[in-house]
């Protein structure tokens, strides 16, 4: 009798457990959908840099560190889900440099954007991240012989990156990630609902369930 009820107090708890969990996500799904009806600029900023049609019904939003090395993993993943549905999605990208040197990077790769480089910077460093930032070992100055293969000028980059402008897109998007509860890098929200369990499977689902609302066949 000791054991049946110790065992149905654990099942209980389980089942209170899971159904905290469910409730607790589904709250938080309805709060971000409230944020993406009435508050869009939480999620997009005018000064946020974007990738597709500005005509697509599915709006994917990366928070995102350049020196990230999960950022960089899914960079091609998510391009690849982009070429798949043309015209369908449209990527913006936030920062949320959560690690100590990270807003560097940052400025870096906004002042490329200043140079009309922004997205090739990007995929550079990205594909370089090994060399200059292994394990958030951040060595900036390997960047200086790389970036040239972007087409940039790095000597107006090394001008171009404390611009005050670029200071306060880092600051404004930190102030979005604390209101959107942003964790982790990469931190994803689809048309406003935010992805709950990390994964790449569970990322191209999201998206999916979007573009079968938004695209009904």
């Amino acid at each position: 009798m000791k054991y049946a009820l110790v065992g149905i107090t654990c099942i209980v708890l389980v089942l209170a457990f899971v159904v905290g969990n469910n409730y607790y996500k589904d709250q938080q799904i309805k709060k971000y959908g409230s944020m993406a009806a009435t508050n869009t600029e939480v999620f997009v900023r005018d000064h946020s840099r974007t990738l597709g049609s500005d005509d697509a019904k599915v709006t994917l939003v990366e928070f995102m560190d350049p020196a990230c090395e999960t950022c960089a993993a899914f960079a091609p993943f998510v391009k690849k889900i982009m070429d798949e549905n043309p015209g369908k999605i449209k990527l913006v990208l936030r920062y949320a440099p959560f690690h100590d040197g990270a807003d560097d990077f940052v400025k870096i790769v906004e002042a490329a954007g200043m140079q009309g480089k922004y997205w090739e910077t990007l995929d550079l460093m990205f594909a370089t991240q090994n060399i200059w930032a292994n394990h958030h070992n951040y060595q900036p100055e390997r960047l200086w012989d790389i970036l040239p293969r972007a087409g940039i000028d790095i000597e107006q980059i090394k001008k171009d990156m404390h611009d005050p402008a670029i200071t306060k897109i880092i600051v404004q998007d930190m102030a979005d990630v604390r209101t959107l509860d942003v964790q982790k890098t990469p931190g994803y929200f689809v048309n406003g609902r935010p992805l709950q369990v990390f994964g790449y499977r569970q990322l191209y689902e999201l998206i999916q369930s979007e573009l079968n609302a938004q695209y009904p066949k």
